[in-house]
């Protein structure tokens, strides 16, 4: 059975621990639906500042929104729209500060001011995002986009 602990140390260190217990709940399970889900829900309950975590998966066409945790998402995201579908599309992290000045920002919840989304990549294709929304301007730094994308890599690696 998993337990939320606390994160402690410097954000590097918190990282570092948030890796270790994603790796555990990931370890032996192939099911990308189980994994998202289980992510989400680890991510969510430990960072701070956060009112959305969660994937979206690529269709062939779109991103079509999979397990997450916070309020009703957008269920589909054209690759040309937001900040998830610049991520999908350049397969690139965007770390946004104010999702208000980013061209395009999808307003899937009001309250959301900045938001990091990390491209998934399986063997060369597109898999998806993870994505992070927080109502704190600039809440996310490098720090954090190291620390998701570490995550999002254990993600990609236990894709069956």
């Amino acid at each position: 059975m998993f337990t939320a602990s606390t994160l402690s140390g410097s954000k590097p260190e918190q990282y570092a621990q948030l890796v270790e217990q994603a790796r555990a709940l990931l370890h032996g399970e192939p099911d990308r639906i189980a994994n998202a889900a289980n992510l989400s829900a680890l991510v969510y309950n430990a960072l701070p500042q956060l009112n959305w975590a969660g994937f979206y998966f690529f269709d062939g066409t779109e991103l079509v929104v999979g397990p997450f945790q916070g309020l009703p998402a957008c269920v589909r995201i054209p690759l040309d729209k937001g900040v998830c579908g610049a991520a999908a599309s350049t397969r690139k992290t965007q770390l946004v500060e104010d999702v208000h000045a980013f061209p395009g920002h999808i307003a899937c919840d009001a309250a959301s001011r900045s938001e990091i989304v990390v491209p998934l990549v399986r063997n060369g294709a597109l898999v998806g995002v993870l994505d992070l929304d927080s109502p704190v301007p600039a809440r996310f730094d490098v720090e954090d986009q190291m620390g998701i994308e570490a995550i999002a890599r254990l993600f990609e690696e236990s894709l069956a």
